[in-house]
Formats: structure tokens, sequence, C-alpha cells
């Protein structure tokens, strides 16, 4: 059953929704949709007094680290950590707390995909602690993950024998959309439809969530076997389209429904 997973993306230390598109390595040119005047913990103490799992937090480029720990201390081992994540600090970022850690770019070379790379870190932590991030834009019917903040397009497509291909490495993998990333404009349901239908593990979707009701969609589109991430929608980051109340409701409806 798709179920809601919370966020905390940090950018200069801050808690911040952008626009995925726009992140690059000119500070100028990103549009941010809202800075919290919270800090990271506030946010993981909110998840963790709510029972919430699994979610993850990104930091969107250097000076994050700090904020970063703050929220793992805040929920220990309640959250998911990614950014900047190599085989020198995955472990230490365990140690700070961190249920798993996320890694898309350290797993490509000359925008390739090394499973070389993917193996060694998987041996290094254990795949239980690993998440694969396989965010990706659409390019020529489909859809090609992309590095380095989204901005570097790899030849490397996201597809059933991918997915088949790292799902020993791992223990779930995270599909940001970049192309409609943080716009609120609906989600790439054929992306979702697609994760639904081939992926092997656990897949949290995230990318053009505008209401709580995209959680039903995205439970239809994968037949129960995507969960969704709000973001810039989401009423305690500033948006309109989604309470967070309401993305609790839904959680506890799939628990009850479970437990009967």
């Amino acid at each position: 059953m798709t179920v809601f997973r919370p966020c905390i993306d940090l950018r200069a230390g801050q808690v911040v929704q952008i626009v995925g598109g726009t992140l690059g390595d000119d500070p100028q040119a990103v549009t941010t949709n809202h800075t919290s005047s919270h800090d990271a913990a506030w946010f993981a103490q909110c998840y963790a007094r709510d029972g919430l799992r699994g979610g993850h937090v990104i930091q969107l480029g250097p000076g994050n680290q700090e904020a970063a720990r703050l929220a793992l201390a805040a929920y220990p081992r309640g959250l998911q950590v990614g950014g900047g994540i190599n085989p020198e600090n995955a472990q230490g970022w365990l140690d700070a707390g961190a249920s798993q850690v996320i890694v898309t770019s350290w797993c490509f070379r000359d925008g390739q995909l090394d499973y070389q790379r993917v193996a060694e870190l998987s041996a290094a932590i254990g795949p239980q602690h690993l998440v694969l991030d396989l965010s990706c834009r659409r390019r020529d019917q489909g859809w090609r993950v992309a590095t380095d903040r989204w901005q570097t397009l790899t030849d490397t497509a996201v597809n059933g024998p991918l997915l088949a291909r790292l799902a020993p490495y791992c223990a779930e993998f995270l599909v940001h959309a970049a192309d409609v990333e943080g716009l609120c404009q609906g989600i790439d349901e054929d992306l979702v439809r697609l994760l639904g239908a081939e992926s092997p593990l656990p897949v949290t979707y995230a990318g053009g969530a505008r209401s709580v009701e995209d959680l039903a969609l995205v439970d239809r589109l994968s037949a129960g076997r995507v969960d969704l991430t709000i973001g810039s929608a989401l009423d305690i980051f500033g948006g309109s389209g989604a309470r967070y109340e309401d993305c609790l409701a839904w959680n506890a409806a799939r628990e009850q429904s479970q437990g009967h």
C-alpha cells in the first residue's frame, strides 16, 4: 500500500523546497519555493512524534552537514540521508543515526553506472543500509538517470532490467522525477506506473505532487507498490495543495486496513 514519506531538503543549512530543474552551480539561478523558519531538527522531531518512517534528508550542495546531523540526532534510525555520500563517509552517517544512506553520483563514472562501485559500497555497509537514488529526466520515450544535482544526464535508462540488476545491492530505490520536481503541477504518471510494475524492491517516488489526492493516484497507478513524497505542495513547507495532517490521516488509514 502506498504511504506518504516525509522529506527534509537542505540548502546552505536551511530547510527549503526548490524547483529541482533549476539546481546547479549558479546559486542565483535556483528557484526556491520555500525557505522554512524551522530548522532540520524541528522537522525530524515532528516526523518522529508522528511515527513517519522512511523519510529522507537530502543535502543539496555544501554547507548542510551540521543541519543533517542535527536532524538524524533528533530522529535516530528514522531518516535516510543523501548528498555527497561515498565509501569514506557512509559509515559515519550511519553512526550519526541514519537508517540508510542514499547514493547517486558516486556510483557513476564518466556518465556510466559503475557496477563495481555499487558492489563495493554495498559490501562495505551492507545492502540493508543502502538506498540507490535513480533520479531521472524524461528522454527518448523513457527516462535516464541524472547525477550531480540532476544536472548531468547519464546514459543509464531507468527500466525493469536496471532495477532488477541493482536490487541485490540495496534495500530501496528513491526516484525524483527531476523535470517536475517542485512544480506542483502533477506527478509523472508513466514513471510511477513503470516503477510499480518493474521494481523488485520498495521504491519512493518524488516530484510534482500537488495534493493529498496524489497519494491515491500513486496507489492506483503502482498497485500500491510505490510510496510518495510530497514537498512543495505541503502546508508545512509553505504549500497550499496538501495538508500535513491529511497525509498523516492517509497513513493511519493504511495501517488500520493492514491491521485488519
